[in-house]
């Protein structure tokens, strides 16, 4: 028994001390991995971060490329046509390029005026993005990069912007914008199990998110001011922008709103760009403790069933340990090609081109993006010298200076070669490598990162030469100013016209030689003075008036001005318009005059001669009706008496003699009607007797009954006029209603007649085809001119309008002092 209490004891003691062997050796283990997971961690944020930061920051020196190109500033300075297809093969070049999902081009008012999504149904096109930070930022004058949701198309982008100067200004004239896709960065993620990986903007808001439920939520929990700053920036939409119910439990824990816990790192973006912005990555516990515990299972088993057969089979203890080697070296093996496929992973997965050389430059290895960015088959390169990939000149470099100094120092860094695809395409690389050595310290092999520059010297070659070309440019413009400042001047200095230019306050900044020479002043003397220290108070405050409506109503003004000279006042046809600053504003009022005295001399003089001629030809019209009304009227009815009397005689001894005698009546009946008719069309007697209503009233009426066409006329309030008044009211009317006979095609016109506001007011108006007053002949015109002559001449003013297809409206208007009203009558029909 005490043997078997020994046996016990001894088999208890060393169970416990394999199982307090085999726990300490499990729990170092496990720190050892644990330790291991939080470097890998650390190490792929890091790798993670660095490729978030490529992709943000890839296209800012591209951007300012652009804002450089001629294309852009010509649609900026003069917009046209021209210089909008040029822009938008230019902005739609970049975005086949880069691979981006717009670029776009702003004017100074954040208005986008060319597009390379011009054509894409959620076109930017028209559009004001003058709220953006980077609009305003780049406005002024500071580069900007920014991320948001797009407001027009509802994507995520990057947005890169840069200001565009016009040469020798220091303020910006647009920006230039392109927007890159966060999607294609999200593609690019390669997570292990329970990996989650954030991009957050300084309010914590979520903006690049491998799980798609978290876009636009908060990692944690912020106030309502923030939210509604968030809210104002119109940066990530329309909110509501919810809590993830993400919390923190110390330095590296956090837990969801389910409960499950997270190791918690986090890094920021490049902050010169993204002040604010980092990285979170995030591993469950569950599926740490799950890469760590299964190799640890695995692991300890072995060692504990040793320990376990190391008691109760000590004969075999040789055996077991063998067999105990054996297991931990399968296991190291598996951990170890478990660990070779991640790094094959990192090595693939990279957007770099990573290759592999021994020493005799044989390539040992290289990444799927090596593989993919020359074109290759994997079984092509691998073996194959990697001079044989190198252009002629990279060759030589390579073979004569890299090599030998790496093999020597084991590390060179920003190489540049140039790679020849398979298509026979060259692409410039930078090349960085470092090498691995062996045991005792020989290089072995080596491992090299390249980056693909090939856009970034394309660019540089753009730059370039579009500095030459803009210095080409520079000069060509400066000799054309310099042409256009002579023209200019000649036209200023020989013009017989009157040329100024005011600023808004109406000081003078410049004059010409005419206006030195006619108003004693000198262009060097006369800057900084106002027309109140030129002329009289009364034309002055005249001029200054009118130079004020122009800027109020900021248009071109035409009118006609007295100015007092040393011979006398003259005549002035002023046209004044506003003068602009760079911004659109205005900046002052130019105008040039035109002495047209003489010209209105002759004008008063014609028109006093067309006014005699007129008179003259109411006087002889009004003696023609005279003549026909008295005379020819009365030899008509004498003829009348004698043929009724004729008649008479014949009726019982010639029958035919009798019939005869009276068609000769009738005939005689018809000539006596026509001749009043044409005697009262040339000069109605009631005109003269009772006024101009009366006058029109016959006549419409006798209109309806000659021509079929309805004819109302109306009238109210009409002051007694004058005979010029009434006679050219009168002659108005009878020419247009002449002219609806001959042209119109009307079924139906209307004629009123009207007082009011101390004017009288005819309007003859009709329903007929109506006509184009640019398309008559000088001939068809006549009757036009006629009116406005007697319109002119009465002292009124004379309005035609007329369109094809909804017939033409009259309208005679005169000033008239006299208030005596006539009572108003009924429309006549």
């Amino acid at each position: 028994m005490r043997l078997r209490l020994i046996l016990m004891v001894l088999s208890l003691l060393a169970v416990v001390s394999a199982s307090t062997g085999g726990y300490l050796y499990y729990t170092t283990v496990r720190k050892a991995a644990l330790k291991e997971a939080e470097r890998q961690a650390a190490a792929r944020l890091g790798l993670i971060t660095k490729n978030i930061s490529f992709n943000l920051t890839e296209n800012i020196e591209v951007v300012r490329v652009l804002a450089g190109m001629d294309e852009l500033l010509e649609m900026l300075v003069r917009p046209g046509a021209e210089a909008q297809r040029r822009a938008n093969a230019i902005l739609d070049l970049f975005k086949a390029s880069l691979g981006v999902d717009v670029c776009y081009l702003m004017n100074y008012r954040g208005n986008t005026i060319a597009s390379s999504n011009r054509n894409a149904p959620d076109s930017f096109v028209g559009k004001n993005f003058e709220f953006r930070p980077y609009f305003q930022e780049a406005f002024h004058k500071a580069p900007a990069t920014y991320l948001a949701l797009g407001v027009t198309s509802g994507k995520r982008g990057v947005y890169y912007s840069y200001p565009i100067f016009e040469k020798g200004e220091d303020l910006p004239i647009g920006v230039v914008v392109i927007k890159g896709s966060i999607e294609r960065i999200e593609k690019e993620f390669s997570l292990l199990d329970g990996e989650i990986v954030l991009v957050t903007d300084p309010r914590s808001v979520v903006f690049i998110s491998s799980i798609k439920d978290w876009l636009y939520q908060l990692v944690k929990n912020v106030s309502d001011e923030d939210r509604a700053a968030i809210a104002d920036s119109r940066q990530f939409g329309n909110g509501p922008w919810e809590w993830i119910g993400l919390r923190r439990k110390g330095t590296h824990l956090a837990a969801d709103s389910e409960g499950t816990l997270f190791r918690l790192h986090e890094e920021y973006i490049d902050p010169d760009h993204y002040p604010g912005w980092k990285v979170l990555h995030l591993r469950s516990l569950a599926a740490i403790s799950q890469s760590i515990s299964n190799p640890l299972a695995r692991l300890a088993g072995p060692v504990i069933l040793f320990l376990c057969v190391l008691v109760g089979m000590s004969v075999f203890f040789l055996y077991n340990k063998a067999s105990r080697e054996i297991t931990r070296r399968r296991a190291f093996e598996k951990a170890l090609s478990e660990s070779e496929k991640r790094y094959r992973s990192l090595y693939h997965n990279t957007p770099a081109m990573l290759h592999s050389i021994d020493t005799s430059g044989r390539l040992l290895s290289v990444s799927d993006y090596w593989v993919e960015a020359l074109g290759f088959e994997r079984e092509e390169i691998i073996g194959k010298n990697l001079l044989d990939f190198l252009s002629e000149e990279s060759r030589r470099y390579a073979r004569d200076v890299v090599f030998p100094e790496f093999f020597k120092s084991g590390v060179c860094q920003d190489i540049p070669y140039q790679f020849v695809k398979k298509s026979g395409e060259k692409i410039d690389v930078l090349l960085s490598a470092i090498a691995d050595r062996d045991a005792d310290g020989n290089i072995a092999r080596t491992l090299a990162v390249s980056i693909d520059v090939t856009q970034r010297k394309r660019a540089e070659e753009a730059l370039r030469l579009a500095k030459e070309e803009l210095s080409r440019y520079s000069k060509d413009l400066e000799r054309q100013v310099e042409i256009r400042t002579r023209e200019i001047s000649s036209i200023l200095r020989y013009t017989p016209a009157v040329v100024y230019i005011k600023d808004i306050e109406g000081r003078y900044l410049l004059v010409n030689s005419r206006y030195e020479e006619l108003f004693a002043v000198k262009n060097e003397t006369v800057r900084g003075v106002t027309d109140f220290d030129i002329f009289p108070r009364d034309v002055a405050k005249r001029f200054r008036e009118q130079d004020r409506a122009v800027l109020e109503k900021n248009r071109s003004r035409q009118v006609e001005e007295l100015v007092p000279q040393s011979d006398g006042i003259h005549t002035y046809l002023s046209v004044k318009f506003p003068v602009y600053d760079e911004t659109g504003n205005p900046r002052g009022v130019c105008g040039i005059a035109t002495d047209i005295t003489q010209v209105k001399k002759v004008q008063d003089q014609l028109r006093r001669l067309s006014g005699n001629i007129m008179t003259n030809q109411e006087k002889e019209r009004s003696a023609i009706a005279r003549e026909l009304h008295d005379e020819l009227g009365q030899v008509l009815t004498a003829l009348r008496m004698e043929a009724v009397w004729l008649q008479d005689r014949l009726q019982e001894i010639d029958t035919k003699g009798a019939q005869r005698a009276r068609s000769m009546c009738g005939l005689i009946d018809k000539t006596i009607d026509d001749a009043r008719s044409l005697a009262y069309r040339l000069r109605p007697g009631v005109l003269d007797d009772l006024g101009l209503v009366d006058a029109l009233e016959l006549y419409t009426t006798d209109f309806e009954k000659r021509t079929g066409i309805t004819c109302l006329f109306d009238h109210r309030g009409v002051p007694a006029t004058d005979d010029t008044v009434a006679t050219a009211a009168y002659r108005i009317a009878q020419e247009a209603l002449t002219n609806v006979v001959r042209h119109a095609d009307a079924v139906h016109v209307e004629v009123q007649l009207y007082g009011e506001n101390g004017s009288l007011t005819l309007v003859v108006a009709d329903d007929g085809r109506g006509f184009n007053a640019e398309d008559l002949g000088d001939s068809e015109g006549l009757g036009l001119a006629g009116m406005r002559e007697r319109a002119m001449l009465a002292g009124g003013l004379l309005d035609i309008r007329s369109d094809s297809g909804i017939g033409t409206r009259i309208r005679f208007q005169v000033k008239h002092e006299e208030i005596t009203v006539a009572e108003p009558r009924e429309a006549v029909r």
